[in-house]
Formats: C-alpha cells, sequence, structure tokens
C-alpha cells in the first residue's frame, strides 16, 4: 500500500542494449518511472535476458525496449518474449504496454515483429513508441522520461 492507501501498480522495464543507446533510453524511461512525483509505482528494470514469467506475472505494466538489429528486435528480446510466452500463457491478465527503440534505420521492422507478437500474449499498446532513428537525442530522452 502506498501512503494514501491506494495499492502498489508494478510496472516491468524490459530492454536490451549492446552500444548503450539503447541504456540511455531505458535509464531515462526508469528516471521517468520512478520520479518522486510518481507515487505507488513499484518498477523493476531488467535486462532481457534477466527477466522471466516471474516478471511479467507480478507486472500490471510493460515497457519494452530494443535496438533495432538488421531490420529487426534484438535477439534477447525475441528470446525474452520467446522464453515467457507459453509459461504465462493463460495466467496474464491483459497488460498495456509501451516500447522503446533505438533504430540505425527506421526502427518499422522492430516494432512490427513486436507488435505482431503483443497480439500474441494479452499486451495491449497504450502510447505511440519512442524511436530513435540514428542516434538518441535529448528529445528521445526526454519522450523516454515522459
Amino acid at each position: 500500500m502506498t501512503d494514501t492507501g491506494q495499492p502498489q501498480k508494478h510496472l516491468l522495464i524490459v530492454y536490451h542494449t549492446m552500444s548503450g543507446s539503447t541504456e540511455s533510453m531505458a535509464q531515462a524511461v526508469r528516471q521517468g518511472a520512478t520520479d518522486p512525483l510518481i507515487e505507488g509505482v513499484d518498477v523493476r528494470f531488467k535486462r532481457a535476458f534477466d527477466a522471466g514469467p516471474e516478471d511479467l506475472l507480478w507486472a500490471h505494466a510493460l515497457i519494452l525496449g530494443t535496438p533495432e538489429n538488421f531490420g529487426y528486435m534484438s535477439g534477447a528480446m525475441k528470446d525474452f518474449l520467446d522464453r515467457t510466452f507459453y509459461p504465462v500463457e493463460g495466467k496474464l491478465q491483459p497488460l498495456p504496454y509501451a516500447m522503446f527503440i533505438s533504430a540505425g534505420n527506421d526502427g518499422q521492422g522492430a516494432l512490427t515483429a513486436i507488435r505482431r507478437i503483443a497480439n500474441g500474449y494479452p499486451f495491449t499498446e497504450v502510447q505511440d513508441p519512442v524511436v530513435a532513428k540514428g542516434g538518441v537525442e535529448e528529445t528521445h530522452l526526454d519522450a523516454c522520461r515522459e
């Protein structure tokens, strides 16, 4: 319970990074989610290889972050989604989600792939994705914090 007597909400942030660009976006998402002005939210911040089914079952909302690799999401993000699908199938309530992508190209391949997989889960996209094309700039980080 929070100080206001309201139950805690659980936000799961799952990301993968290799070059650090997606890491900077993930840290900005974390900063926004843990801002002192936001009350009643418990945040789990995990790399894709470290997150599992128990994290999804804990979460009330999900934010996914990935670089665009060869026009697709990272292998680590795909691994997370593959590893967790069957263990949570039929156990997961519809989960609102958002995503951020660090893209060398336009990010559309990664966006499309994640959206397609999200349709198989009970995930509902609730916010426009943040896509940093060609490099992460302060405007992208600001959008991630929001």
